[in-house]
């Protein structure tokens, strides 16, 4: 989710024109039957002969699918550690899609580095010794801390990516935080910072698993 349709790599959403009555009117003038609320065409849209998805391209709902995936798995898997258990394969989805949504963040065109870069390259960072920790040294000793550390700074990079995103593309959330310095956004990032750092805390100190063995 480093990119999210290419709004973290530094594109900033804005909102579509208005037409005359004052409704969004998505600069066509009024909206189509199929893409009206409740219809069942309103998900698959065609612009300019690209096919969209919820609005967005094949790619970039790719892209978000592989994020959101790897936000559930990931709070599957840290309850799973706060709980002493292992969950393997949650753990396993978990590791591969946080891996690809950053990787697949790096394809979204963009001139310059941007936050949502270097969160990317941090997010893969961490993720390289994360997936060692578990598969490698099978969470032997300090590895399990290190692995639980390192896992959920992965699992917090999307969260911190996930809240921005809102911030920018619901317009009840833009109005609120349109520059994303203004107090709304920096105390939903706060708070979102300080309960990862007390999850963390407890699943380090709580994740005592059998010690995976090869």
């Amino acid at each position: 989710m480093r990119g999210y349709g290419g709004l973290a790599q530094g594109h900033r959403w804005s909102p579509p024109p208005q037409n005359k009555v004052g409704k969004w009117s998505g600069g066509c003038g009024k909206l189509h039957p199929s893409d009206r609320p409740g219809s069942s065409k309103a998900s698959f849209t065609e612009k300019r002969g690209q096919f969209l998805i919820f609005g967005m391209t094949p790619y970039t709902f790719f892209h978000v699918l592989l994020s959101l995936i790897g936000i559930f798995t990931g709070f599957i898997a840290l309850f799973g550690m706060i709980a002493g258990r292992g969950l393997d394969g949650w753990n396993g989805i978990f590791l591969l899609t946080t891996a690809l949504t950053s990787i697949t963040g790096f394809f979204f065109p963009f001139h310059k580095r941007t936050p949502g870069i270097m969160l990317g390259v941090i997010s893969l960072v961490v993720l390289a010794v994360a997936i060692p920790a578990r598969y490698v040294k099978h969470l032997a000793g300090a590895w399990r801390k290190i692995y639980a550390v390192t896992a959920l700074i992965a699992l917090y990079l999307n969260v911190f990516v996930l809240v921005a995103q809102l911030f920018m593309k619901v317009p009840s959330r833009h109005v609120l935080a349109p520059t994303g310095s203004e107090p709304p956004f920096l105390i939903s990032q706060v708070v979102v910072m300080a309960v990862f750092i007390v999850l963390t805390i407890a699943a380090a100190i709580k994740f005592r698993p059998e010690p995976l063995h090869a």
